[in-house]
């Protein structure tokens, strides 16, 4: 059998699970480095995914608690595109994506792991990068430190349009 070692995952392993809604709490701390949160928005923020599909794996999260798009003012849903467009502008432009994946997933029967509070994943993907580590080995190879990521992705966020 064949090991990989990831002791980052530890952290996920012993903080167990909570009540709270990560998408509520993470905000409301003055800690955006320590919560991956990479840009605040009037009515939504961008913050990466800690267990990411693939580099770059970003959400788009309304400040509000809402499990359905009926739930969130007109406000609130047209800061969620523009954030989408600014965290798609930025993957292109710092990770030169080739295309990318964005999806809602609404309820645990749509695959959300977060089903109490919507968001919208990013993904960003270049033609070739899956290959046969995923399909051999049953590994996905991430090729950045999620801290790296952060750094390289925060200055851009901080641009204006």
């Amino acid at each position: 059998m064949k090991q990989l070692w990831a002791p980052w995952r530890l952290n996920y392993i012993l903080e167990g699970t909570t009540d709270e809604c990560i998408f509520c709490v993470k905000p409301k701390e003055d800690k955006d480095k320590d919560n991956l949160i990479l840009f605040r928005g009037k009515h939504a923020f961008v913050i990466m995914n800690l267990y990411p599909y693939g580099n770059g794996h970003l959400m788009i999260v309304p400040y509000e608690h809402a499990r359905e798009l009926n739930e969130l003012p007109e406000g609130t849903l047209l800061d969620l595109m523009l954030l989408t467009r600014k965290s798609e502008n930025v993957l292109k432009k710092i990770f030169q994506a080739q295309g990318f994946n964005i999806g809602i997933n609404l309820g645990k029967a749509a695959g959300a792991g977060i089903d109490e509070h919507l968001h919208i994943h990013i993904v960003p993907r270049w033609i070739g990068d899956t290959n046969f580590m995923p399909v051999l080995a049953d590994i996905k190879i991430i090729p950045q430190h999620i801290w790296a990521t952060y750094d390289l992705l925060l200055p851009f966020f901080r641009e204006e349009k």
